[in-house]
């Protein structure tokens, strides 16, 4: 059997190549000649399948396919971030050189640049016991973050040779392990990874952490935890991508990879352009130097895109193994849903509800399986959250991708179309949104912030669910027949509608808020209820309530109120008793 073949059918980016050729499955192989990237996807006695990561046209029956031996992998190193990647870990800035704005078929780059040559402190000695995780070299990868390079997991051994503190290029050996079998075996500061395996650990934490991100109806409401999972679902034009993008700049995670995954190629170019531009407000570096980008827009081939999410994982799993906490947006999976639905009715695989493959709901588990927070194989401890835009066609929560999602997500951030359209955003609806981790994060909500901290959540979300349901009577008889107190609900519910949910992105002091103001806010809003309750339980109707000024003045605080001035809040709280005593002096 030789390690070639032929081609025989060409069907999209799927071709099909008669007789025995010795490949293995899942095996990276190039293509024609123009040697186009592709994997072997299925093998039958007298066939053999692969798709094709790159565009086919012009491919034509008996151009030969050669197999690499080894699987569609990436390149771990130093160089990764501060970088812009296509969907199989080519740089996007290196093939623009050669290649102008289009990416040209065939186009061979390395995935990280061989020829730089990186400060290295090596931290292994020679005598050292080493195995799959131990760090032996550090390197400043960028001004925020120090790259740990680690012994690739299935070599253990001795440390036989080691190079001297300096500057080595990823390709040049830093130290020689003596397997216990004898063989030696040379370490460079980058290893290879398959993307579809995922990387090994010690164990799995229980999540008790919290991803704070900054925006209020997440971090309060519906919190996801470090190394948890959550799905993004809304129709077009509903926020997916401006929530992410918002999680992105201000979370607390170290580490951040968003994947474009089949988005408009405009929108990617919005994110390029925004992420390069801004500075972060953790290390005052620019945020790139902590970010990754994989751009696989929607005009890129779609077996690309299906590869584009496993090759996103892989990187952030490789920083997770250093100790560091890594936040996954992944816009959309949708899109990568749509890719797995192209190949397989190409592939004449039995399709299953609206034409997706019978094995989406797998792959989609298998991806959100690979969230976790871990003790690594090194011992230290890292996380990888993943966070999914999900795009159900006409906004359709009840489509495959979606309720599939729910399925192996923890946390459901529901974007409602009509918040959007009336310029509420985030529009994520509190009413159809719901977060699993909230029971698992109260003791550190209650050492961290406040032991109140999840019962004023608790009474914010009950005054919603009131407001919700007294809106039916209102849409069939108006508010004008409901009594004081049940007025005095809606307008509280306003309250914390416009002054809490409701952020600006575009607000220095509202894009991004801290738990200690968060708190502060529920908890003013809760005293103004509890003062507006005593009055009107006393006869005080709500028309003359309304006419202070008191309600306008606490949906003003999230942009009057700065976030390291939390001290305003008492005036806030004075301001309240002092609206309390002038209703009873009006009306005494």
């Amino acid at each position: 059997m030789s390690k070639t073949g032929k081609i025989f059918g060409i069907n999209g980016p799927v071709i099909s190549l008669k007789g025995m050729t010795g490949f293995k499955i899942s095996e990276m192989v190039y293509v024609g000649e123009e040697n186009l990237v592709g994997e072997v996807i299925s093998l039958n006695k007298g066939k053999t399948t692969v798709q094709v990561f790159e565009e086919t046209s012009g491919l034509r029956p008996g151009e030969k396919v050669t197999g690499t031996g080894d699987a569609i992998s990436v390149m771990l190193g130093p160089g990764i971030l501060h970088n812009i990647f296509d969907g199989i870990q080519r740089p996007l800035n290196e093939i623009a050189k050669t290649g102008g704005k289009y990416i040209t078929r065939g186009m061979s780059v390395t995935s990280l640049d061989e020829n730089r040559k990186w400060p290295v402190h090596v931290t292994a000695a020679v005598g050292d016991e080493v195995q799959g995780g131990t760090v032996i070299a550090e390197v400043p990868e960028t001004k925020s973050i120090t790259h740990k390079s680690m012994i690739p997991p299935p070599i253990s051994g001795r440390v036989t040779k080691v190079v001297s503190d300096g500057e080595y290029t990823v390709t040049e050996p830093i130290l020689t392990v003596e397997q216990a079998d004898g063989t030696e075996v040379k370490i460079t500061l980058a290893q290879k990874w398959p993307i579809r395996v995922p990387r090994p650990t010690l164990r799995r934490f229980p999540a008790n952490k919290p991803l704070i991100t900054g925006q209020r109806i997440l971090d309060t409401l519906y919190p996801i935890a470090k190394g948890g999972t959550a799905a993004v679902p809304g129709g077009f034009g509903t926020g997916k991508t401006m929530t992410q993008h918002q999680i992105a700049k201000w979370s607390n995670a170290d580490i951040i990879v968003y994947i474009g995954c089949g988005e408009r190629g405009n929108e990617m170019t919005q994110v390029l352009e925004e992420f390069a531009e801004l500075m972060d407000p953790k290390t005052g570096n620019p945020l790139m130097d902590r970010t990754v980008l994989i751009a696989n827009t929607s005009n890129m081939p779609v077996a690309a895109r299906e590869a584009s999410i496993y090759t996103g994982i892989t990187l952030a799993e490789y920083y997770r193994d250093m100790g560091y906490d890594v936040a996954i947006m992944a816009d959309s999976t949708s899109r990568w849903a749509e890719a797995l639905r192209e190949l397989s009715g190409r592939l004449e695989e039995m399709p299953a509800e609206e034409g997706f493959p019978a094995y989406l709901a797998s792959r989609l588990s298998a991806f959100y399986e690979r969230a976790g927070d871990m003790q690594n194989l090194n011992e230290t401890e890292g996380s990888v959250s993943i966070i999914g835009a999900v795009s159900p066609q006409g906004g359709d929560f009840s489509e495959p991708v979606t309720m599939n999602t729910k399925r192996f997500v923890r946390c459901f951030w529901g974007l409602d179309k009509s918040l959007a359209y009336a310029r509420h955003f985030p529009a994520i609806h509190w009413l159809s949104s719901y977060s699993e981790y909230l029971s698992d994060l109260a003791p550190w909500y209650k050492d961290e912030v406040s032991p109140k901290f999840v019962d004023y959540r608790n009474q914010l979300l009950a005054i919603l669910n009131q407001e919700s349901s007294l809106m039916e009577i209102v849409k069939l008889i108006g508010s004008d027949v409901l009594p004081d107190d049940q007025k005095l609900t809606l307008e509280i519910a306003r309250v914390i509608r416009l002054g809490f949910l409701q952020q600006n992105a575009f607000h220095k002091e509202d894009t991004c808020v801290p738990m200690a103001k968060q708190f502060k806010m529920m908890e003013l809003i809760l005293y103004l209820n509890q003062k507006a309750k005593a009055l009107i339980s006393m006869g005080m109707p709500m028309s003359v309530l309304k006419e202070e000024t008191v309600f306008e003045k606490i949906i003003a605080i999230k942009y009057d109120v700065p976030n390291d001035r939390l001290e305003m809040f008492e005036d806030y709280h004075k301001a309240v008793d002092e609206f309390y005593a002038s209703v009873l002096k009006r009306n005494a």
